[in-house]
């Protein structure tokens, strides 16, 4: 993979964020959305990752080509050192070494914004994810059976998590 370069995102990555994210709205089950996100949606989405969330963004050659963010898992205080996280590669850059560097570099991220807890939701299909979070030390912490309806068909859920 050419060099990428992995920094906080700004307001001028939402474009770029948001077309990644559509594209699996429609094409994958690595996401429950089923409707493409607008950029005012996009930029609420952005609004709510102020301090002590955050969304990271990989670059190569100056293109956003990924993201990952650290987000609230649930709104009661004794949850607040608990985040849910995501990760999303341009579908041209998959496979290329750029989900493992989001993710190495979202760990680390939130080790000093001092959480405890990471939990990834992932659709039981979407394979790779689950293993790549297995190769960063993320346990299995359960699976919701025929929780989500996407593309006609009943899906599952693994939830994993990372102890920091």
């Amino acid at each position: 993979m050419k060099e990428s370069t992995i920094r906080k995102a700004v307001g001028t990555d939402l474009s770029a964020i948001n077309d990644i994210y559509n594209f699996y709205v429609l094409n994958s089950t690595c996401t429950y959305q089923t409707e493409p996100l607008s950029l005012v949606e996009r930029s609420r989405w952005f609004g709510d990752h102020l301090d002590p969330y955050f969304i990271r963004a990989g670059e190569v050659e100056g293109r956003v080509v990924g993201w990952a963010s650290v987000s609230r898992f649930h709104p009661r205080a004794a949850y607040a050192k608990t985040v849910e996280i995501s990760i999303y590669v341009h579908h041209e850059w998959q496979h290329k070494g750029l989900g493992k560097a989001l993710l190495a570099d979202l760990i680390q991220c939130a080790r000093v914004a001092g959480f405890h807890t990471l939990i990834a939701a992932i659709s039981a299909d979407q394979i790779p994810s689950v293993k790549l979070h297995e190769k960063f030390g993320f346990s299995h912490g359960g699976k919701i059976n025929e929780v989500g309806n996407k593309f006609d068909r009943w899906l599952d859920v693994i939830y994993m998590q990372l102890m920091l």
